[in-house]
């Protein structure tokens, strides 16, 4: 079996979203990137690359997810965003316990459990 380990988002704001997913998602930026490109990585082998584009036009149903091992987790997630000023909704129950956040970047995140 193949195993994706490189999926590529491009952003309007590359140091924006790089700051955005290591505070929330503990993603790592070892090499610090630049305001056009950087890559990011997690503790299981996945390479996030972020570049640089004028304008971000994902399709509406676009998003990627970060599961979560409870749903006390994703509260607390959904609280820190909360107070820093994010616009989200609560968390519900859907496919999951879960709820979305547009990142700075032009990209939305699923959190779930």
């Amino acid at each position: 079996m193949m195993k994706l380990n490189h999926v590529n988002l491009t952003v309007t704001d590359v140091p924006a979203a790089v700051n955005f997913l290591e505070k929330y998602f503990g993603l790592r930026n070892p090499g610090g990137g630049n305001k056009g490109f950087s890559a990011l990585f997690d503790d299981d082998g996945l390479v996030l690359t972020l570049m640089k584009a004028g304008e971000v036009a994902y399709p509406k149903t676009f998003h990627i997810g970060f599961g979560q091992e409870s749903d006390e987790r994703v509260n607390e997630i959904y609280r820190r965003l909360k107070e820093d000023g994010f616009d989200v909704k609560p968390p519900q129950r859907s496919h999951a316990w879960t709820f979305y956040v547009q990142a700075p970047g032009g990209f939305t995140v699923e959190i779930m459990s």
